[in-house]
């Protein structure tokens, strides 16, 4: 349960960081979303924080924030797609994956 609570807790981040793309483009109800994707992530990472080793949930959550909001931008915002940022994301996958792996 706590690894499911660890991913939304990724997902939510995301969420966030969308709303903050938002906010800054004068959407005010992104205001709401942001506060409320943050505090409910931050809850459910704190939850997943006490059978998770804290780095390796640190570390996890980090890179499903990192790969989501990467994507987002690529996919939703026109940012680059290149392969030395898509091989950056490989390796921020990959140390994910491997965290999960060792614990």
């Amino acid at each position: 349960m706590a690894w499911i609570a660890l991913v939304v807790a990724g997902g939510l981040e995301v969420f966030g960081v969308i709303n903050i793309k938002r906010l800054a483009m004068k959407k005010w109800d992104a205001l709401i979303y942001l506060l409320l994707s943050f505090g409910v992530g931050f809850l459910l990472l704190s939850y997943a924080m006490i059978t998770i080793p804290m780095g390796t949930a640190y570390g996890v959550w980090t890179g499903i924030g990192t790969i989501g909001a990467a994507l987002v931008g690529m996919f939703m915002y026109g940012e680059p797609k290149e392969w030395k940022r898509l091989l950056c994301i490989a390796m921020i996958l990959s140390s994910a994956i491997g965290l999960k792996i060792i614990s």
